[in-house]
């Protein structure tokens, strides 16, 4: 998939879930692009996990053991790590709602409408192990002017 069709598929559903859930459309287009490699990882293609969502002890669907890499101590190390598994993208963009929404160590970027300063939020909540986390999400919405997809929503809500 190109990034060019990757955003025509993932612009309207985020652009969607905007008024129930107040994540900037372009920071979820971003994320997702960014962590499933526009949609060619394995977690995104075999197990619609767009986001890179782990199953953390309270999952109850079901899951993939894959290898990922992970930053100690500012240095990239391979583990593997349980991830979640989802019927559809649009699970995955749902679950990934909740995720944030839910957990309250995010509830600093919910001040926010625009994506970039989300994805700053975001991170200095924790969100990564990767320290430049925020500017490859940053990076993603700038060169493929996504910022676009917040002041359209804006306009239409």
């Amino acid at each position: 998939m190109t990034p060019d069709a990757f955003i025509a598929a993932m612009s309207p559903p985020a652009q969607a879930l905007v008024p129930t859930t107040c994540i900037p459309a372009s920071f979820t287009v971003a994320q997702a692009a960014l962590e499933s490699g526009w949609a060619k990882s394995q977690l995104s293609t075999q197990y619609f996990n767009l986001f890179g969502v782990k199953a953390s002890a309270g999952w109850t669907g079901k899951t993939a053991v894959l290898s990922t890499t992970e930053y100690v101590d500012g240095k990239p190390i391979t583990v593997n790590a349980t991830w979640r598994v989802y019927p559809s993208w649009q699970a995955s963009l749902l679950d990934h709602a909740q995720f944030l929404l839910t957990n309250p160590r995010y509830r600093p970027a919910f001040a926010y409408t625009c994506g970039i300063n989300f994805a700053q939020a975001v991170q200095a909540a924790g969100y990564a192990t990767d320290p430049d986390y925020a500017a490859k999400i940053i990076s993603i919405i700038k060169s493929h002017s996504l910022s676009s997809l917040d002041i359209s929503q804006t306009h239409k809500a």
